[in-house]
């Protein structure tokens, strides 16, 4: 399996907000020493940066999960006009669960937040 340029360029974006995300976590700040705190950023402000940065990914990928759904739908019902009902509500049900868990991941991520 070959990857082309944008691909690499994808992945490698991906391990960078992966690589920013967990160490901007709150656990992380919490496991430093009693009373020492960071150079550049206090703890509390660590923990909030981890929460935002959490939520704000989740927000991310739920939106592009629905993008994607919808403009499957609508490719779909172009195709085929007859089942645009049947589309229609697998489309809507499908949206309602990523967007379920989409909410989900940012009231965690807003706990962080609050918690720290």
């Amino acid at each position: 399996m070959t990857m082309n340029r944008k691909q690499l360029l994808r992945l490698a974006l991906g391990f960078v907000a992966a690589g920013v995300a967990v160490l901007a976590m709150p656990s992380v700040v919490f496991a430093q020493e009693a009373g020492r705190a960071s150079a550049w950023l206090p703890a509390n402000g660590m923990g909030w940066l981890g929460g935002a940065i959490g939520a704000g990914l989740a927000i991310i990928g739920g939106a592009a999960g629905i993008g994607r759904i919808g403009g499957s739908a609508v490719e779909s019902m172009a195709r085929q006009p007859g089942a645009a009902g049947q589309i229609s509500t697998a489309m809507i049900i499908t949206a309602a669960m990523i967007e379920g868990a989409t909410l989900f991941a940012v009231v965690v991520g807003m706990m962080a937040v609050l918690k720290a």
